[in-house]
């Protein structure tokens, strides 16, 4: 592994440590890049894709000065939270099947059920807020940002980016995952270096089993922990109830047609952004 030590606290060889013990199908070689301060995780790993590194790459960060979420939100990136990025295997790998630009939301999907998955097996009672959100008592715990690069309608390259809160500042629709840990008075992850060995293994999994299993699979993972099933929202000004979502990540709602002798529900689907579900 390469490492560029960062000035902080940051302990390097914990975090190998870490990553070493708990690595057990060993499905990426992880090869991190660790800073001080950058503007943007994925914007440097794809500078570092760009001059040849391959699958497995980490960018890690303590600070982002222009970190950026779905949509080209702004994502606050002080000190004290886990900003990562990671390259994953695409088209052109062995057993890697084929993934059209249109299925670019299955790797969000996989990543975000992956890393809830493997934040519980700690003990951290995280959730997914859909698409792409962790949360933790109904506040946002962090988000993952999936960014390709398409040749002919296929994935050819894709890099997986997250932020999770850990000792951080956070708004008031925030919580970190320190502040958690002390209400519930539980050390489930013990440091920094364990949450960002505990998300990247998490990818990892989430990554593996769509690879090896498919969406069917990694999708009913990913419903099991979504906070959002059964949810009232408005749609199109009319009152709909969240039943799921599709493999293309689209969220499905059901909503009742009034007519002068029956009542018959549709279900429709909508695009990830054309909808908020908001917190609280």
């Amino acid at each position: 592994m390469e490492f560029k030590e960062p000035r902080g606290n940051f302990d390097r060889q914990l975090f190998f440590d870490l990553l070493k013990t708990e690595q057990k199908y060993h499905y990426l070689q992880f090869s991190p890049h660790i800073f001080e301060s950058l503007s943007s995780t994925n914007q440097t790993l794809w500078e570092l894709i760009n001059q040849g590194e391959k699958p497995g790459c980490v960018v890690i960060a303590m600070q982002q000065s222009a970190g950026r979420g779905q949509w080209g939100r702004q994502w606050s990136s002080p000190l004290g939270g886990l900003y990562l990025s990671l390259a994953i295997p695409t088209l052109g790998y062995t057993s890697i099947p084929q993934l059209k630009a249109t299925d670019s939301y299955q790797l969000t999907l996989a990543s975000a059920w992956g890393i809830a998955a493997q934040l519980q097996k700690h003990g951290v009672t995280v959730k997914i807020k859909w698409p792409n959100d962790l949360v933790l008592n109904g506040y946002k715990l962090g988000g993952i940002l999936t960014e390709t690069k398409v040749n002919q309608g296929q994935i050819t390259q894709a890099i997986i980016g997250v932020g999770i809160n850990w000792a951080n500042s956070v708004p008031e629709t925030g919580i970190n995952l320190k502040m958690w840990q002390k209400s519930q008075n539980l050390s489930c992850i013990s440091s920094l270096e364990m949450l960002t060995s505990t998300v990247l293994l998490g990818i990892e999994s989430g990554i593996q089993c769509l690879n090896q299993e498919g969406i069917g699979v990694v999708l009913s993972y990913y419903l099991d922990l979504l906070v959002n099933v059964g949810d009232q929202v408005y749609f199109n000004n009319l009152l709909c109830t969240v039943v799921g979502v599709t493999n293309q990540g689209e969220l499905r709602l059901k909503k009742a047609v009034y007519d002068t002798e029956e009542t018959e529900t549709k279900e429709i689907v909508t695009q990830p952004g054309t909808i908020s579900l908001g917190y609280g």
